[in-house]
């Protein structure tokens, strides 16, 4: 049986609950037969693994491999995973460095197989690093098959700080967040931002940005949420508008005529 997480509220309350009850849920999951089966069946295969076309060779150990990563979707793009595996991320040029989703990239990178001559997957730590990944990741997608916003949250909860915490500039961490679409399509509702703002110039939106966060959190900086506090000021201005933006939808052309109708 498919584990279905208990969400009996929705919005802001619902996410409080969530965060409440969320250890206790993590573990019913992490229990169940299903999650046993994957967790054992990669502890006892990934060591033997040593070559990208080994590991997308095996499509369950490759589920369980993306499934970390976020990555579940391209399950059947085998081909394109490998390239990516085996290009590494260590060259510039490389496809994982090339494409726009990091996640490709923290995927080679993790694995190794195209950077180093022995592979990451040779690590005695290696499976207990991964599993955990897809523990984390594995939740949060039966989360999103019930309610996306959440999905949304739990991810900009681990991204976000990680991206705030590098040594790179503060332009640079506003860059990787626009690079980041669930990353991007939180921020964008906290700050009251359309959806078209995509559109605009890229330097643009980051001006915009930065001028929205300084109003909304105190700092135009990116480095402003490795702090809890202003991680969660963020998350919570993320459900409160992405819930009156749903009542608003709700309350749209179709409402309107609906009443019309009743008058």
């Amino acid at each position: 049986m498919t584990f279905q997480p208990v969400l009996p509220l929705s919005g802001f309350t619902g996410w409080t609950f969530l965060k409440r009850t969320m250890d206790r849920q993590q573990a019913v999951q992490q229990a169940s037969p299903v999650m046993q089966r994957d967790e054992a069946y990669f502890r006892d295969r990934i060591g033997r693994i040593q070559t990208a076309e080994q590991l997308v060779a095996d499509k369950r150990l490759l589920r369980i491999s993306l499934t970390a990563f976020g990555l579940e979707a391209d399950v059947n793009s085998r081909a394109f995973i490998q390239k990516i595996l085996e290009g590494g991320t260590l060259k510039e040029g490389s496809l994982a460095n090339r494409l726009a989703d990091k996640q490709y990239q923290k995927f080679s990178a993790a694995f190794g197989f195209g950077d180093f001559s022995v592979p990451r997957t040779r690590l005695s730590t290696f499976a207990d690093e991964i599993l955990a990944q897809f523990r984390a990741r594995s939740f949060e997608t039966a989360v999103g098959a019930q309610n996306n916003s959440y999905r949304l949250a739990l991810n900009a909860e681990r991204e976000l700080p990680a991206i705030a915490g590098r040594q790179i500039s503060e332009t640079a961490k506003w860059y990787t967040v626009l690079g980041n679409a669930p990353l991007r399509e939180v921020m964008q509702a906290a700050l009251g931002l359309p959806k078209s703002f995509a559109a605009i110039d890229l330097d643009q939106q980051v001006s915009v940005m930065r001028a929205r966060a300084e109003a909304a959190f105190g700092a135009p900086t990116g480095s402003q949420f490795t702090d809890p506090a202003r991680m969660e000021a963020l998350i919570r201005r993320f459900h409160i508008r992405t819930e009156i933006g749903e009542q608003q939808s709700a309350s749209g052309p179709a409402a309107i005529a609906l009443t019309h109708q009743r008058r």
